[in-house]
């Protein structure tokens, strides 16, 4: 089995379990641990991007895409489309 035969929504399930066990531990840490866990908020925003750029290429709509966000087209394009 490869990584391409693993559901999508697998991998994101796995994410949300990871970030909360991450931050039970951050919890009882010192700041550094914390601001580590607060890294993690561009390291998401890079995911996001990626996962645009990809379904873009497949012929995604950006009404689609801004749906799929919680937001408009147009604030979905003008913040995901590469210049």
């Amino acid at each position: 089995m490869t990584s391409e035969d693993v559901d999508p929504l697998a991998y994101v399930a796995f994410a949300k379990r990871i970030i909360a066990a991450a931050a039970r531990h951050v919890a009882r840490a010192d700041e550094f641990e914390l601001a580590e866990l607060a890294s993690l908020r561009d390291d998401v925003e890079s995911a996001i991007q990626t996962a645009v750029e990809g379904q873009r290429s497949v012929g995604r709509s950006w009404d689609y895409i801004g749906g799929a966000l919680g937001t408009s087209r147009q604030a979905a394009q003008k913040r995901y489309a590469r210049q």
